[in-house]
């Protein structure tokens, strides 16, 4: 099933099914009367499954189909007389559902489930028969797929539906792969509900279905789920995109003569490849007509290369590059690194001699069914790879090469099935539903979630261990902070990122290496702030669960709003620094603060006064630049001294007093201290101290570093 190729002639109330070249028509209503009218020998398949038993030998020709005769059996049975809205018997659904499956490459456990998908729901058919006569993973396939009961429910149903369907997608995958086919089919047959019915369907599916497709990286689901909402949603803006087409049909179609000079350029650079023109579908070219305006021949399909090896992938590109004009901009490399759903392909644009740019896709074999059918192409997580398929695993399928050793997990009825299949995000997802106070918060942040089209991955770096954390795109050191530590993210204090400091609210990058600092005071909490930072539905809920539960910290006011704290103790001796000009008032610049031993300049200014700065500080040039008077200078015998510190930390309840007692601890005399608002969770202290020995000064910044949220303490 191509995962681009639409019929501009197809009406979303009449969709004929996707087909292979070559292959009939199918007529599923044909079929179901057959299949409930006609006798069926016990030594072969119905002929009603006889299109699901083509297409499923075509990808697995050793598949041993005597389940799906047993579980069409059970499906046709069960559902003998039950009529869809359409007026067609209601096995023509299962049954259509379980080709689309067929078509993508599924195995032979999803079909038998997919035939058996409405049993449960809409029959007399039990769990426990199912699981007597298929086994425990056909069991829990068809459970995940089954709604919940809206007697129970009422208004919640929905979101609870897919809150039980996703928390069993998390265990096995396969249970959303029939959810999409289920969805595809009952999209293609909308034409028959009413208006607004089919308009609420549609807007589920643009806003959960289609945004899981992509996900799960079947991608021949999604593009036509788009079509098919498109159609219902929009459909002045998809009637004159089907003109669109329709016109572009009867013109010269530039694509073909361009694919047959790139078939000649591999050929000639002894490259075994296949060379395919792929019409784009109905969104793709309305998006594309919105970015471009005028559309031209070349914009209505794209070339699709498809190679032996990763290798050859690299090879094509070169070619492409060398013989024809690249198009630099276009130019993305999905096989170094690819979609957080599965997907790989090289991506490039290519410039012809009669000025047509062509979008180029280069793939290997592997990696077109795998863009195609996503998880579906993955197959069974649980099978225990053989000696064959070990030989021909590749790159662009390393997910399943995991799956050997949770196997054993898989099947002990004690422990957690845990599918090695399971993205980060469907991992974050099952984290934070768990949370989700209510169905309207659950479907609400679901859709947010599923909104965020991009995904990063990060390193997490806490002294111990080393990992990875995946994140939506813009995501900060917010979400880092709750996807590790949890609600002991409520005490973060700040981050290192890349081995810099930075605030919580600094976003993240693909790649980013993070560090989190975590306060010492149980009592710290989240600011009212974080949330306008926070991306993850984790995060977002349980900062706001933490403010609930502490009003008075959710309503404090602003730190924008408070004027800089200062504390003035009493005046320590004077300056310890002698010049060379007798009677001469002696002044440490409090712009260096000058102590013993620091090599130091003096200079005469108003007033008879001599200044006396570092050497190294920026005022001696200054000095120097508009002809001060220069004084020599040294220092007395005298150890004590006076110094303005300055120190950068992570705001928090009680720092001014831990960094007081740190410095009291040194036998440090404060002078006078002044603390700044904070700004972005970081605080300024500025402090003057009275030291009684200038030896003392690399102990007393180590002891006030040492303070939990401190990390920064330099001379002024």
């Amino acid at each position: 099933m191509s995962a681009e190729a639409t019929n501009p002639e197809a009406h979303p109330e009449a969709r004929p099914e996707l087909r292979r070249r070559g292959r009939t028509r199918l007529d599923l209503r044909r079929l179901g009367r057959a299949a409930l009218l006609g006798p069926t020998s016990r030594d072969r398949l119905p002929d009603a499954i006889g299109h699901v038993a083509e297409a499923h030998r075509a990808h697995h020709p050793d598949a041993d189909l005597s389940i799906l005769r047993r579980a069409y059996l059970l499906a046709e049975t069960s559902h003998r007389g039950q009529m869809r809205k359409s007026g067609e018997p209601y096995i023509t659904h299962p049954l259509a559902v379980t080709l689309i499956l067929a078509e993508l490459g599924a195995e032979t456990t999803t079909l038998t489930a997919s035939l058996l998908h409405d049993t449960v729901e809409d029959t007399d058919v039990t769990l426990d028969q199912v699981r007597t006569e298929f086994g425990d993973e056909v069991c829990f396939i068809v459970d995940g797929v089954t709604k919940v009961e809206k007697i129970d429910y009422g208004a919640a149903a929905e979101p609870e539906t897919f809150r039980k369907m996703l928390v069993a997608t998390g265990n096995d995958v396969r249970v959303m792969s029939i959810k999409l086919a289920d969805r595809l089919h009952n999209m293609r047959t909308l034409g028959v509900m009413r208006p607004e019915k089919q308009a609420r369907i549609a807007k589920v599916t643009r806003d959960v279905l289609i945004p899981l497709a992509e996900r799960l990286g079947v991608q021949a689901l999604k593009t036509e789920l788009e079509d098919l909402v498109f159609a219902i949603l929009h459909p002045e803006e998809y009637e004159s995109t089907r003109a669109l087409i329709a016109a572009h049909a009867g013109e010269r179609d530039p694509l073909p003569a361009i694919a047959d000079s790139v078939r000649a350029v591999l050929r000639d650079a002894g490259i075994a490849a296949e060379v395919q023109v792929r019409p784009r579908h109905f969104v793709s070219v309305h998006r594309i007509a919105r970015t471009r305006g005028e559309l031209r021949g070349s914009d209505f399909g794209r070339i699709l290369v498809l190679v032996g090896e990763n290798a050859d992938c690299y090879g094509v590109l070169g070619e492409l590059h060398t013989c024809f004009t690249p198009v630099i901009s276009e130019f993305k490399d999905f096989i170094a690194t690819p979609k957080f759903n599965l997907y790989q392909s090289l991506h490039t644009a290519v410039a012809t001699s009669e000025g047509y740019v062509a979008e180029v896709i280069v793939r290997t074999r592997q990696m077109h069914r795998v863009a195609e059918a996503g998880v579906v192409a993955l197959g069974n997580p649980y099978a225990t790879a053989t000696p064959d398929t070990a030989a021909t695993a590749t790159a662009d399928t390393a997910a399943t090469a995991t799956a050997t050793a949770t196997a054993d997990a898989a099947t002990d009825p004690d422990e957690e099935r845990v599918d090695p299949t399971r993205p980060g995000w469907l991992s974050r997802l099952l984290d934070w539903q768990q949370s989700a106070p209510d169905p309207d918060t659950f479907w609400t942040v679901l859709r947010a979630e599923l909104a965020q089209d991009r995904e990063i991955t990060v390193f997490r770096d806490d002294g111990s261990a080393t990992g990875t954390i995946s994140l939506p795109a813009g995501a900060s050191c917010i979400d880092a902070a709750y996807a590790q530590h949890g609600e002991a993210a409520h005490g973060c204090i700040g981050a290192r990122v890349n081995g810099r400091l930075t605030s919580l609210s600094s976003p993240l990058s693909d790649g980013d290496t993070v560090q989190l600092l975590l306060a010492q005071d149980a009592s710290s909490g989240p600011a009212a702030e974080w949330l306008d930072h926070a991306r993850t539905p984790a995060a977002r809920i349980a900062i706001s669960s933490w403010l609930e539960s502490h009003p008075d910290r959710a309503m404090a006011p602003t730190s924008a709003a408070r004027a800089p704290l200062s504390v003035v103790g009493a005046r320590g001796g004077g300056a310890n620094a002698v010049a060379d000009l007798p009677g001469a008032t002696v002044r440490l610049a409090g712009c260096c603060t000058p102590v013993p031993p620091d090599a130091v300049a003096g200079f005469l200014v108003r007033g008879g006064a001599v200044t006396v700065h570092r050497i190294h500080c920026a005022a001696v040039a200054q000095m120097r630049a508009v002809g001060r008077t220069s004084v020599a200078v040294h220092w007395r015998a005298t150890a004590d001294c006076r110094v303005t510190l300055l120190a950068e930390s992570f705001g928090r309840p009680h720092l001014l007093a831990d960094l007081t007692e740190a410095i009291a601890r040194e036998g440090v005399e404060v002078v006078s201290a002044t603390v700044e608002p904070p700004v972005e969770q970081r605080v300024r202290h500025t402090y003057t101290l009275q030291l009684p020995d200038a030896a003392g000064l690399p102990a007393l910044m180590r002891a006030m570093r040492d303070v939990p949220g401190v990390y920064d303490v330099r001379r002024a």
